[in-house]
């Protein structure tokens, strides 16, 4: 049923102005009485930051922005969602137009510039969630006016800590001015040492509820070798590689809406962000676990961004241009491949092709 009404709403959603389209998908899953989704193959299931995850694909942040539908998202078949970047107040975020799609490149460009209803409005979704279980992972964000950014993030902890299965400190969305700044050292250093420590403060009498940090594509390897450094001393749960990139291939400067401000995302983000996701997986050494974001569009990209160290995968982008059938395909891509190489758990597969990623000597799967 949901592959099917997928298939007859999409075309009309193209259609239509890309926020429009937007909210009118968040409407659409508040009110259809979706079913629960099959179970997942065990060979799906993944072992990270102390989380049984019951398969390995998520939705990123980015579509559920204020945590209205994360039931719904997980009755799709996703493994996990992740609601979000919430502000600790409501903020406007960047004025329209400031979503772009590109359907012939399977890319989007945006510059929301992480417009939310706030921390109160999102934990009140989330602690009125009707579906028992499900991970929920709570992506955090800065208001754009904060003083103290890192106080932004430490105030999420605070407030998330009874409703969310896993924080992201996002200190890479390049949307909000000065945000990409805190991935210097000295600042990151003090801004996850304050988010650990709110976390183990909300953490009195239950589990501590695992952090993760969210890196940008568009690094130098010094600026990646730093980051890493900081997340293996501080002893975070796991990072998320990539966001958006800033960065343009060659051909959008030609396209019409090509040279908007904003992150670009889907299928031009992938060579970039899976090469960068190798490269933190040889440097952090087994230390945590890794989510591999950018450009998954099928089971082939999803199983080349483990192949170079991601234990889970996310997406969003290419779900607006090829529907929400996307996530099953996926899934059963994924267990047909596993079983092909022999593989009796999908962490076997983890970065298994880390060292030809990193270097740059895989092709772009997508890029076909």
């Amino acid at each position: 049923m949901i592959h099917a009404l997928s298939a007859l709403a999409r075309p009309l959603l193209l259609a239509l102005e890309p926020e429009t389209a937007h909210r009118l998908a968040i409407e659409a899953l508040l009110r259809l009485p979706l079913p629960r989704p099959r179970a997942d193959d065990p060979l799906l299931a993944v072992d990270a930051f102390g989380l049984r995850f019951p398969n390995p694909v998520g939705m990123a942040a980015g579509f559920d922005k204020n945590a209205e539908v994360a039931d719904a998202v997980l009755r799709l078949g996703f493994g996990f969602a992740e609601v979000g970047s919430v502000t600790p107040k409501p903020q406007p975020g960047n004025p329209p137009p400031r979503l772009f799609r590109f359907a012939d490149a399977g890319a989007v460009i945006n510059r929301f510039g992480f417009n939310s209803a706030g921390h109160a409005y999102a934990h009140r979704r989330l602690a009125e969630r009707r579906m028992p279980g499900g991970i929920v992972g709570v992506n955090l964000g800065a208001n754009k006016d904060a003083a103290d950014r890192s106080a932004d993030f430490v105030s999420g902890i605070a407030t998330f800590a009874d409703v969310a299965s896993y924080f992201v400190v996002n200190v890479s969305s390049p949307n909000t001015p000065g945000l990409r700044d805190l991935q210097q050292h000295d600042a990151l250093d003090d801004l996850v040492a304050r988010a650990l420590e709110a976390r183990d403060r909300a953490a009195v009498g239950r589990h501590p509820v695992p952090v993760l940090l969210k890196i940008a594509p568009d690094l130098t390897q010094g600026e990646l070798d730093s980051i890493i450094r900081v997340a293996r001393a501080r002893h975070v749960d796991g990072m998320i590689v990539s966001n958006t990139t800033v960065s343009r291939p060659a051909d959008f400067a030609q396209r019409a809406q090509g040279g908007e401000a904003g992150g670009l995302s889907g299928r031009p983000l992938f060579a970039k962000a899976t090469q960068m996701l190798a490269q933190t997986y040889q440097r952090v050494e087994g230390q945590f676990p890794l989510v591999g974001v950018g450009g998954i569009e099928d089971a082939e990209t999803a199983y080349a961004k483990i192949e170079a160290g991601a234990s889970l995968v996310q997406l969003y982008t290419a779900l607006v241009f090829k529907g929400l059938g996307l996530v099953d395909d996926i899934k059963r891509g994924l267990v047909t491949r596993l079983r092909r190489e022999g593989y009796n758990a999908l962490s076997e597969a983890v970065g298994s092709e880390a060292g030809a990623w990193a270097c740059g000597k895989v092709e772009a799967t997508s890029a076909r």
